[in-house]
């Protein structure tokens, strides 16, 4: 009997696991981005974003909270001069909401600098569907001393 609830139990949760094929697209997105980080290979990011995306940063700085901004052709072009294999960005969870054409994703990490890990925090991506794909509109994130 205690083997029927069990077996109950896995058929009710498997559903919850499951990824739908938007959250399996949007992950690929975010998940390839980061592939395109560690090869520091910028011609495999730059298909990934929207026209117009923005990167911000959320910087506190003696308890003055502000953003900054950085240009995503920045961003793409300081991946593309890295060397391959320095730069390694390990996430601990991807937390993906789905209304239609909006998504976005929520992923704690922390980021390794030539295999020293350099700091924490958390990406916060808006993804938006555009003709069809999962395009990265928008990343802000945090960063700060791990322990």
């Amino acid at each position: 009997m205690k083997h029927l609830f069990s077996i109950v139990g896995l058929f009710f949760t498997l559903p919850l696991l499951a990824q739908t094929p938007d959250e399996t697209a949007v992950k690929a997105t975010i998940t390839r981005m980061f592939d395109g980080m560690s090869k520091a290979d910028s011609t495999l990011l730059k298909p990934l974003f929207a026209p117009g995306a923005r990167l911000q940063t959320v910087q506190n700085k003696q308890g003055v909270v502000s953003v900054k901004e950085d240009p995503i052709t920045g961003f793409i072009a300081a991946i593309g001069k890295a060397k391959a294999g320095t730069l390694d960005e390990r996430l601990s969870g991807m937390d993906i909401k789905i209304d239609g054409d909006l998504a976005t994703a929520w992923t704690p990490y922390s980021f390794y600098f030539n295999g020293k890990q350099s700091h924490c925090g958390a990406n916060a991506f808006t993804l938006v569907r555009l003709a069809g794909d999962w395009k990265i509109q928008n990343i802000i994130d945090t960063r700060r001393t791990c322990l």
